[in-house]
């Protein structure tokens, strides 16, 4: 470490290329992220890391250079010189935004295409990263629910913490999102706001009248006809019997199905309101607010989209991105199941009715590994989307494992047997597990090929919550930290398959 840090600073005096270039990034166990070099007045700030950890280096020819904020052992160097080695920790996290303000998050309500990027482990950043540089896109690389916390034992502030240290390594200075994803009350938004998550999905699953989609047309009118009159009436002369066109094709609503859609989801669009204003009042028009109608059981039709989209815009609710429940199956860490053609007749309605009221992004969830779709929704939407993955980088890894790591993985796979059935309350899915062959009659060279077998795959992705906090946790990121080289990679070409096959463009 010491060879390292008076390396920096006998260049520290140079510009930030200089630095790069003449300094010493490797010293026994010890290496530098050499994108992670950074000049800062007369220090230099950067990562590294050691066989057992990463962590902040910062090299000043005095301790009065050293920049304000970062915290750590400091090392006497050569000539008064001093080093600074951090963890990566709240306290380095929030003097990197400080310093470095493109370590931020930040609103992406503007950008045309935009990718969530939930990383379950903290560990994907770089990888996710060195994909996104080379298509014309925005990652949100902070992305969680609050299901997803419970699970890992994390929060959202280290969830923003990780992803700024990725970030800084690998020196991205083009803009990136963080999104509270799946939030459903104001507190819980509060708390993501605090940790300086830009992006809320606002899920409105708990608070719309899911359950009137499937009524009887008499029960619907007979609730609609408790609703106040002025509101009827204004319901009547907006929808009944209405046909709106929207780009090349058109949608009707017919009286009935305006009643209904007032009775689902009134109580739901009021919700949004007041979240919307909320919103404003904590960041003024520094956020994006994306709608979520997609936790149903029944898809989302597109009378009942075009009716949501109207009613929020009459309101004066600006929104980023909606995410409509689509027809077929989005299961989790699988490709799309259902009729295509069908899928692509709908998904355009759905895109137009996007593009007429206010070109907001229509947003995919669980919307990792649907390659079937992707040439579709990248088309028809023009590229005003919102990809949402989450558990497929924490698959990447678990494949990464299953290649480098069989014993390890074996137990993994174990774990994962063992609470399928507690997790199967928590996730939709429909794999039938009993068709994966007991792993410990599987040669080691067999195992990574479980990693494509649908059944495998659903069972690794649901149960990652009793892996990760179970007595595998600390051999699993040791794991990681030594394979880490081979995790970029992997997770660099799986997101380099998605968008290309979105449609992105190059930049």
């Amino acid at each position: 470490m010491k060879k390292i840090a008076e390396s920096v600073l006998a260049a520290v005096k140079k510009d930030q290329a200089a630095i790069r270039n003449s300094m010493c990034m490797k010293s026994g166990d010890v290496e530098i992220y050499p994108a992670s070099v950074h000049k800062l007045g007369d220090a230099a700030v950067m990562m590294g890391r050691d066989r057992e950890k990463r962590f902040l280096l910062v090299v000043a020819d005095s301790a009065k250079a050293l920049p304000a904020g970062f915290a750590g052992d400091q090392i006497a160097l050569a000539d008064g010189g001093v080093a600074l080695v951090g963890a990566l920790d709240a306290a380095n996290a929030a003097a990197l935004r400080k310093h470095f303000p493109w370590c931020a998050p930040k609103s992406l309500r503007n950008v045309k295409t935009t990718v969530g990027c939930g990383d379950r482990l903290g560990l994907a950043t770089p990888g996710h990263l060195a994909a996104a540089v080379k298509f014309q896109v925005s990652p949100v690389i902070a992305q969680q629910s609050m299901r997803e916390l419970s699970m890992t034992k994390r929060t959202f502030r280290s969830v923003v913490d990780d992803a700024v240290f990725g970030v800084f390594r690998s020196d991205y200075q083009l803009g990136f999102g963080a999104d509270g994803d799946h939030l459903k009350t104001i507190p819980d938004i509060d708390v993501a706001l605090e940790a300086g998550m830009p992006m809320i999905t606002l899920d409105l699953s708990e608070v719309m009248n899911a359950a009137a989609g499937d009524w009887e047309q008499s029960k619907v009118d007979a609730a609609f006809a408790e609703m106040p009159a002025e509101f009827r009436k204004r319901i009547e002369g907006d929808y009944f019997d209405k046909e709106f066109v929207t780009g090349s094709c058109s949608v009707k609503i017919d009286a009935g199905t305006a009643r209904r859609c007032a009775v689902m989801y009134t109580a739901a669009l009021e919700f949004a309101v007041k979240v919307y204003n909320h919103l404003r009042s904590k960041r003024g028009d520094e956020f994006d607010l994306e709608i979520s109608i997609d936790e149903t059981t029944s898809p989302t039709l597109p009378s009942h989209h075009l009716y949501i989209v109207r009613e929020l815009r009459r309101s004066g609710v600006e929104f980023s991105s909606l995410a409509p429940r689509f027809i077929g199956e989005f299961q989790k860490a699988i490709d799309y199941i259902g009729d295509l053609a069908e899928f692509d007749r709908q998904f355009k309605v759905h895109a137009q009715i996007a593009k007429t009221y206010g070109n907001y992004k229509v947003s995919v969830h669980s919307g990792s590994d649907k390659f079937a779709v992707y040439p579709t929704v990248g088309r028809e939407t023009g590229g005003y989307l919102h990809l949402k993955t989450a558990g497929t980088s924490w698959l990447v890894a678990v494949t990464v494992i299953a290649q480098h790591d069989p014993a390890l993985y074996r137990k993994m796979h174990k774990k994962a047997l063992a609470s399928f059935n507690d997790m199967l309350k928590l996730y939709h899915i429909t794999a039938d597990i009993t068709r994966i062959a007991d792993v410990d009659t599987l040669p080691d060279s067999e195992l990574v090929k479980l990693m494509d077998m649908p059944e495998a795959r659903q069972l690794l992705h649901i149960t990652y919550g009793p892996i990760l906090t179970s007595e595998l946790r600390e051999e699993f990121f040791k794991a990681m930290h030594k394979l880490e080289k081979e995790y970029d990679a992997a997770v660099e070409k799986h997101f380099d398959k998605h968008l290309s096959l979105l449609g992105v463009p190059k930049r």
